[in-house]
């Protein structure tokens, strides 16, 4: 790998992803793919997240010049309720349908990260456990009009305005909002040199 420049590429145009890397002090450059993120019939979340992570990460690797080839960093947050995915809101009434299951009850939240280089390919999921307290209509309505949670998986950002929804988490706090550091020092410390 070349010493000058970024020790990545991320492929992922999330700024949340972007900042928990600088969280990090991993450099990167932001390069983003546009895959096809329809689940396949009766796909498990966690799988659908890994797969995507992964189909991200292999889009991005063949689109690179072989010289300018660096390992890509991909992910993939899913937040589900049992086996029943819940994607990002199309629109105002998918945002209420979305927030109103997740009202009042537990679900899971999977993010997977993908990481392609020379060498290989390896990924990780990682699944955390959020609870959320009964949430009012007009909070609903209030929550969209923030416009937070049109990009987001599940309709809610854990670490916006949605922290004042929240009863309990458990597991990775920075994989709900969209990479699990502990899982991707783990891919990435290898490739850094940082494992020796």
């Amino acid at each position: 790998m070349a010493s000058d420049g970024p020790a990545i590429y991320l492929a992922s145009a999330s700024p949340r992803r972007s900042e928990l890397l600088r969280q990090i002090d991993v450099t990167h450059a932001v390069l983003p793919v546009d895959i096809d993120e329809s689940p396949w019939p009766g796909e498990k979340p966690a799988h659908y997240a890994l797969r995507l992570a992964e189909q991200k990460a292999r889009a991005l690797w063949e689109q690179l010049p072989v010289a300018q080839r660096r390992p890509v960093l991909a992910a993939d947050t899913t937040v589900a309720l049992g086996d029943e995915i819940l994607g990002k809101p199309v629109d105002h009434d998918d945002a209420v349908r979305i927030l109103g299951r997740l009202s009042g009850r537990e679900h899971e939240v999977h993010t997977a990260v993908a990481v392609l280089h020379e060498g290989g390919a390896d990924a990780r999921v990682s699944t955390s456990t959020v609870a959320f307290r009964p949430l009012t209509r007009a909070e609903i309505d209030w929550y969209w009009r923030t416009g937070e949670p049109a990009d987001k998986a599940g309709a809610y950002a854990v670490q916006g305005h949605a922290a004042v929804f929240i009863r309990r988490h458990a597991g990775s706090y920075s994989g709900v909002m969209g990479l699990p550091l502990y899982e991707t020092w783990e891919l990435l410390a290898p490739l850094l040199g940082l494992n020796r």
